[in-house]
């Protein structure tokens, strides 16, 4: 499950949640390393997601940001979860790369 780091796995952002018509920008599919079945997700709800990206300013004396979310639940069988961001995140971090805190931990 987690990384050589122990306090974090490693996800790839996939897409917003969505039907046939409309988007959920602030719900987004996440796919994490390993995590290939609903019961392996599972250990996931509730963990802490955290968008890292470079902006073009410094803000309060560094160019790096975060938008943070939280694992709501699995998405379909393949492992899969849907997670909830504070803000949306945007359409060009698809295929990006999070990372998912573990904590809390409920072990």
């Amino acid at each position: 499950m987690p990384t050589e780091a122990g306090h974090r796995s490693q996800g790839r952002h996939l897409s917003y949640q969505r039907g046939r018509h409309n988007t959920h920008p602030r719900t987004s599919l996440i796919k994490i390393e390993g995590v290939d079945d609903t019961a392996a997700a599972n250990f996931y709800l509730g963990k802490k997601v955290a968008y890292v990206y470079r902006g073009q300013k410094e803000v309060r004396g560094t160019k790096i940001r975060v938008i943070w979310g939280k694992v709501t639940r699995p998405h379909g069988n393949s492992g899969v979860v849907r997670a909830k961001f504070t803000n949306p995140l945007p359409a060009r971090s698809f295929g990006a790369s999070v990372r998912i805190m573990l904590y809390p931990s409920s072990i």
